[in-house]
């Protein structure tokens, strides 16, 4: 069950990337620090591992566990008493809200952490960050998302809706691209925004544990965990500031490897200056 297939989601992929490299190089949100292209293709490796595994392994199973929901009909949603249209929605909703949960648990759970560490360790903030995701990270997520699906009751249709606008907004909060700030704000009432999610990698622990939010930024205002309007600061994790610590080979073996306290190598504890 893929009503987009692999063809579309390439292309969903592939459009994605393009539109927002060319808004970044237009209306650049923060000053690029590091060398773009091999940045870009340690990213890009990440995003064809990612989903080769997880087409080959979750993807399927996935598929099978929400058309089993959509016919037995379990889960919260189907005892509502929803129309279609309604359900649609609230699927997509709820679906976006538990994920939520999952970012979180990311963060304060030491052995989630250890995989979603590779994520934040990019020294710059851009569209390729979106794919730059350990498949370890992904191996893990399934599970949960199969519970989703079953607890939740949403159907395939919702659900591989919701998938999309997990990938478009992905790519659109991480992209390095400066609204007006107005229009920003205005957006920022309803979906997460690159100025909102540049936040969430800054090297400041209290600033990168908020914004978890993934397409509706409301779950971070309703659970106190909203954080916007600062001015933009180094983004990454402060033990890892080496470009050359952050190869390939190193980033796939960070999980495995002993944690780092969130320290710069100098022992200083990245914080904005009094007054900023």
């Amino acid at each position: 069950m893929d009503p987009i297939g692999g063809i579309g989601r390439a292309a969903l992929f592939g459009g994605g990337l393009l539109i927002c490299l060319l808004l970044e190089t237009l209306f650049p949100l923060r000053p690029v620090t590091q060398a773009k292209r091999p940045r870009f293709i340690r990213n890009l490796v990440f995003a064809v591992m990612g989903a080769v595994v997880t087409r080959a392994l979750f993807f399927g199973a996935l598929s099978a566990v929400a058309v089993w929901s959509g016919e037995t009909r379990v889960g919260l949603i189907p005892r509502l008493g929803l129309s279609e249209p309604v359900e649609f929605i609230a699927g997509i909703i709820l679906l976006d809200y538990t994920f939520y949960f999952w970012h979180v648990w990311n963060h304060r759970l030491p052995f989630l952490w250890r995989f979603h560490n590779v994520h934040h360790t990019d020294l710059d903030l851009d569209v390729s960050t979106a794919s730059r995701f350990h498949v370890g990270e992904l191996a893990l997520s399934a599970p949960f998302r199969a519970a989703q699906i079953v607890l939740i009751g949403v159907n395939p249709v919702s659900w591989v809706f919701f998938e999309v606008l997990v990938v478009v907004s992905t790519q659109f909060h991480h992209a390095n691209i400066r609204l007006p700030r107005r229009i920003d704000r205005l957006m920022n009432r309803l979906i997460v925004t690159p100025r909102m999610h540049g936040i969430h990698h800054s090297q400041i622990r209290g600033e990168t544990d908020s914004n978890y939010a993934t397409i509706f930024s409301f779950w971070d205002r309703l659970h106190h965990s909203f954080n916007h309007d600062l001015p933009p600061f180094p983004v990454g994790v402060p033990a890892y500031r080496d470009p050359n610590e952050l190869t390939l080979g190193r980033l796939f073996a960070i999980p495995f490897l002993k944690p780092r306290p969130w320290r710069l190598p100098d022992g200083q504890v990245p914080n904005r200056p009094v007054g900023s």
